[in-house]
């Protein structure tokens, strides 16, 4: 995965929201948490890191109970048109109904 992936919505999201002090971003184990320019990003916004443990399936369950009902919820109907639709659709999805009308069920 190229980093950008990652560092782009990281960045719009801390500009967007700037969290105070404390914040805590989890993660896999995978290449792009470890990038310079990652670390950076962390170092600068004073966030603390969370990375999974090796073999360790339940550090990450939160994320991938996430991914899997944006696979069930959103993509059900197939692929989306273009890049661009697939940005509105997703953003309304986690901004509209994700965040803020889904039940979760570790929050009751």
């Amino acid at each position: 995965m190229e980093d950008e992936l990652i560092l782009i919505p990281l960045r719009t999201a801390l500009q967007n929201r700037l969290p105070g002090e404390g914040l805590i971003i989890h993660s896999d184990r995978g290449g792009q948490y470890i990038s310079n320019e990652y670390k950076e990003l962390v170092r600068l916004w004073r966030i603390n890191p969370s990375m999974s443990r090796a073999d360790d399936p339940y550090d990450n369950a939160f994320a991938e109970s996430f991914w899997s009902r944006i696979k069930a919820e959103l993509l059900e109907g197939g692929a989306f048109l273009s890049v661009e639709g697939a940005r509105t659709e997703v953003f309304a999805y986690i901004e509209g109904y994700y965040n803020r009308v889904r039940r979760h069920s570790s929050l009751g």
